[in-house]
């Protein structure tokens, strides 16, 4: 269904009367301990947030967000230490609380959604026991009240089947749903301070709109106050009411959402939103604007503003003088920390809009890859009743009927929710798993299933980037040996120019060559990931699957891992497949775009094609699930209702049909939706009738008019 357009950051206004401060944070500083050296990192924090109110903690990984929220739950780990500060929950102290008394408070009045729901919950006990102790624990209520509490925070959540998923562990629910049940857990109490620590990281657009969506109404009913941690601007604009922005462990700019998103005053907030891949915007444009240089060494804290050394518009006043808080406007809550903030031109965004009728040419001169058919079931483990019983066995259609092209030196990107089956193609591709049928064809060989079935030179010619570099790269090689391994592997470079051609695929991702001789724990996240890129490339390959390589890493990463995945691509006429969930990514990076859902493609073409009508229903309410930090952008809002369809032996018919708002009839469920094409390049599966599809009307447009965001 659609609802009423909703502008960027406008979905969230700001309260008239923000009611009472529930959490009050004065002064704080916060220092870590680690092999004698005093690591400074957080420093004068002041934050209030009202009830009622959501106030969002932004910044680059390491800038000190979750140092404030620890602290502000007694949480930090025995090497960190709350020197200095004051920290209020209504007018109690939490820092002069015992342990009795802080139990009292944690949990029931303040509660914490953390980052990542596998390590949250318990994977030895069933959902609703976890839950249940909660309640039990913090309220008076006998075994039968508090599990119809659970049943009932379980639907309020909107999970399907509460009576299931109580019996359920945690193994058995999707991210999302682990996720919804952290947000029940977290209001089993009806806390008055809920605390999220980048809650939606890793999770698919639609997914992310429904938590939101979820924790704003619960927040409505509840009447509860938010410190929201997390580096995705696009969901502070859309959710929160006034942002505090972090730099090496100081608020250099706090201000209402409207004011900090439309005219940023810090030369840092400002490159933090430059950063943002948008959907106006592709690598033919420009490259991305990173922000060059790293945080500080908060062991050895420069004097002078903290930013200075990374800042374009720095004077030699800005590195001599400390910095304090200006005001904005009329609210003491409106301030920024920068001493040429007045001198710098007003912020505005730079727009790329293109004529939405002028879709770039795609012909494939040098076909690449070619799959024709593909599928990957897997195969269910039979159970004593089937035995019994004698029923067929059965199988998860992970990837069903897939066809698509890549050529040479292309990016074609795969985007959809959790489970749609982008990861399985990824892996079939590079042959981590076989294809139950189909074909595989790469440069005119049919690919093995197994890549050890494959010869070497296939092997070296498709490699694999992964999501996470921390559980991919050996903590105990060296960044050196790591990179050295495919040389070795594949006999590519003789060993003796093997440390100069190390230095040079170091040189290649931006890390000196001197990091060639550490080891992967004495690197952040995004140099992990540039020497994950290092070793895909090392073994010269061909094409590579980057699977979802950027949706652990902050904004100002981000931007500078795609330049270089650019600029690689130039240089080596390399072609990616590129697996994520981020559409904004998408649009920059894509050269095709392919929508899954359920192990079945709805749409394949351009961006410029995909991203504005005619589109497929799925297609258009994941654009309307984008966060996007733009105040002139609106968009509609379109929530995917209804159950999600077993991938196990599925029905015939659209797979799509049980959640689509556009749903035609019967005949959805009945027959397979025919293939429409639209020019050379776009081509959609579905049941709606072309000219309705040629009707529709873009869900994504800058505010006052109707061209689409392309």
């Amino acid at each position: 269904m659609n609802d009423a357009v909703l502008p960027g950051s406008g979905s969230v206004s700001t309260p008239d009367d923000p009611g009472r401060p529930v959490l009050t944070i004065r002064d704080m500083h916060i220092s870590y301990y680690a092999r004698g050296q005093e690591i400074k990192a957080v420093r004068g924090v002041n934050l209030t947030v009202h009830a009622g109110e959501t106030l969002a903690l932004v910044g680059e990984s390491g800038s000190g967000k979750s140092s404030v929220a620890f602290s502000t739950m007694r949480g930090l780990d025995a090497a960190g230490r709350l020197k200095q500060g004051s920290i209020h929950f209504n007018d109690t102290d939490i820092l002069s609380l015992g342990p009795a008394e802080l139990r009292s408070v944690q949990g029931p009045r303040i509660a914490t959604v953390s980052q990542y729901p596998q390590t949250a919950l318990n994977p030895a006990f069933r959902i609703g026991g976890q839950i249940a102790e909660v309640v039990s624990e913090h309220t008076d209520a006998s075994g039968a009240q508090a599990r119809r509490r659970v049943l009932d925070l379980l639907e309020e959540v909107n999970l399907p089947d509460p009576e299931g998923v109580y019996l359920r562990y945690p193994h058995e629910l999707s991210g999302g749903q682990q996720q919804r049940v952290l947000i029940a857990m977290a209001f089993a109490c009806n806390p008055e301070l809920l605390i999220m620590d980048e809650p939606t990281t890793g999770l698919d657009v639609t997914t992310e709109a429904h938590i939101l969506d979820l924790v704003a109404k619960l927040k409505e009913s509840h009447g509860s106050a938010i410190l929201y941690i997390t580096h995705n601007l696009g969901v502070v604009a859309q959710f929160c009411h006034r942002v505090a922005v972090m730099y090496a462990g100081e608020i250099v700019e706090e201000g209402p959402v409207s004011r900090v998103f439309s005219k940023p005053a810090h030369p840092y907030t400002r490159s933090l939103l430059t950063c943002i891949p948008r959907l106006d915007l592709s690598k033919h444009d420009r490259p991305l604007s990173a922000i060059k240089g790293r945080l500080p060494n908060l062991a050895d804290i420069p004097g002078g503003c903290v930013f200075a050394a990374r800042c374009n518009e720095r004077e030699d006043a800005c590195e001599a003088n400390d910095v304090p808080p200006d005001p904005v406007g009329d609210d003491p809550n409106d301030f920024v920390r920068c001493l040429r903030w007045r001198d710098i031109p007003e912020f505005e965004f730079d727009r790329h809009k293109r004529d939405a009728n002028a879709v770039r040419a795609t012909e494939t001169v040098d076909e690449l890859l070619e799959i024709g058919d593909l599928r990957c079931y897997y195969r269910l483990r039979r159970g004593v009743m089937d035995f019994v019983t004698g029923s067929a066995p059965k199988h998860v259609h992970a990837v069903d009927d897939v066809d698509m092209k890549l050529g040479r030196g292309q990016t074609l990107a795969i985007v959809g929710e959790s489970g749609c089956g982008k990861t399985t193609l990824g892996r079939t591709i590079v042959g981590l798993q076989s294809a139950t049928g189909g074909n595989l064809v790469f440069e005119g060989t049919q690919l093995a299933g197994m890549a050890r079935e494959r010869g070497p030179d296939l092997r070296r010619r498709v490699q694999i980037i992964f999501q996470n570099p921390d559980a991919t790269l050996n903590p105990q090689k060296s960044v050196g040996e790591t990179v050295r391994r495919p040389l070795e592997l594949f006999g590519l470079v003789p060993a003796g120019e093997q440390e100069k051609r190390v230095a040079d695929l170091l040189r290649s991702v931006n890390l000196p060559p001197a990091y060639a001789h550490r080891f992967p724990h004495a690197l952040s996240g995004g140099e992990n990931q540039r020497v994950a890129v290092a070793r895909a490339f090392a073994a010269e390959p061909e094409l590579i699957v980057c699977d979802g390589p950027l949706s652990a890493l902050d904004v100002s990463v981000q931007a500078a891992i795609l330049n270089l995945l650019v600029d690689l691509q130039k240089s080596s006429n390399t072609a990616y497949m590129f697996i994520s969930h981020d559409l904004s990514v998408v649009r920059y990076l894509a050269d095709q775009v392919m929508v899954m859902y359920m192990g079945r493609v709805c749409e394949l073409g351009t961006p410029e094609e995909v991203f504005v009508p005619p589109y497929h229903p799925y297609t258009e309410a994941l654009l309307s699930a984008i966060s996007i930090p733009d105040p002139s952008i609106e968009q509609e809002n379109v929530r995917l209702e209804g159950p999600v369809p077993s991938p196990i032996n599925p029905a015939p018919g659209c797979r799509f049909a049980s959640r689509c708002p556009r749903k035609v009839g019967d005949i959805c469920e009945r027959e397979e939706p025919p293939l429409q094409e639209f020019g050379t390049n776009h081509r959609l599966y579905c049941h709606i009738p072309r000219d309705e599809l040629e009707k529709m009307r873009p869900v994504i447009r800058y505010a006052g008019e109707e061209a689409a965001v392309v």
